[in-house]
């Protein structure tokens, strides 16, 4: 590995985020705030309907940290999915310039929607601490490993549902049906706890709840029970980013770079 190769990748996803940017935001220097401002309208207006609906506990957790944990979780995967698929249609001409190759364009909107969904995080929760609704983590390096762990995996699906998708375009419709299927088996709205515990270690053979159970735990602490297992849940990354890097490997025939 040459001594400038991380730092031209590095400049390379940086111009492609910019040009990402500016393109579905507009040139006015707001594009990044409004990155963050999308989510977090979508967050706080769940926050609000549940806040309407629900008693301010569920099963002895607060109703404020827990939704904002688990729809800005809910958010971060299925915007790294979405923006995903249309990546390489969107920006089909720049695979003329040789430098940039598909995989430039798959990493460089799951950052840019990595770094919006994270900046939405922190503003949601300084919003909720304003209002006395949360404290401060009680474990940062779950909270921090939880979420990194979640953007990994999340890229990871997203890479093999979008190379896929270049093999087989039925699988354009499929996606988003599946994005929606995350809502049950990632645990986003219920923790693993509240299940029945004859059921609970089937379901933690699901590699999504075992992030989000990060996360949950480095908010709430020892006095909320969580179950997570960060190896397990980095295995499972592990395997869907080297699946999805195979793929696309094998899908670069399909795509025409008119």
């Amino acid at each position: 590995m040459s001594v400038g190769f991380i730092p031209r990748h590095g400049r390379i996803l940086g111009a492609l985020m910019m040009r990402e940017l500016i393109t579905r935001y507009g040139r006015e220097g707001l594009g990044f705030l409004w990155l963050i401002g999308e989510p977090l309208m979508f967050c706080l207006g769940v926050l609000l309907m549940w806040h309407i609906l629900k008693p301010d506990y569920e099963h002895g957790v607060r109703l404020g940290p827990f939704v904002m944990t688990g729809y800005m979780a809910l958010l971060l995967m299925r915007h790294q999915i979405s923006y995903s698929l249309s990546a390489v249609q969107a920006n089909v001409g720049l695979l003329h310039h040789r430098r940039i190759t598909v995989l430039h364009l798959y990493i460089s909107r799951n950052l840019l929607e990595f770094a919006g969904a994270t900046g939405a995080f922190i503003i949601v929760y300084l919003f909720l601490a304003g209002l006395g609704q949360v404290s401060t983590p009680h474990d940062w390096l779950l909270l921090y490993g939880g979420w990194l762990l979640l953007g990994w995996m999340s890229m990871g699906l997203a890479i093999t549902l979008s190379a896929l998708a270049l093999r087989f375009e039925v699988m354009e419709r499929i996606v988003p049906l599946l994005t929606y299927a995350l809502i049950p088996i990632s645990g986003v709205f219920f923790m693993v706890s509240w299940i029945p515990a004859a059921y609970q270690d089937a379901y933690l053979l699901l590699p999504f709840p075992h992030p989000i159970e990060m996360i949950r735990a480095g908010v709430f602490g020892e006095f909320v029970a969580t179950r997570y297992d960060p190896l397990y849940a980095l295995g499972w990354s592990a395997v869907f980013n080297f699946t999805g890097l195979i793929l696309l490997a094998g899908a670069k025939d399909r795509i025409d770079a008119e």
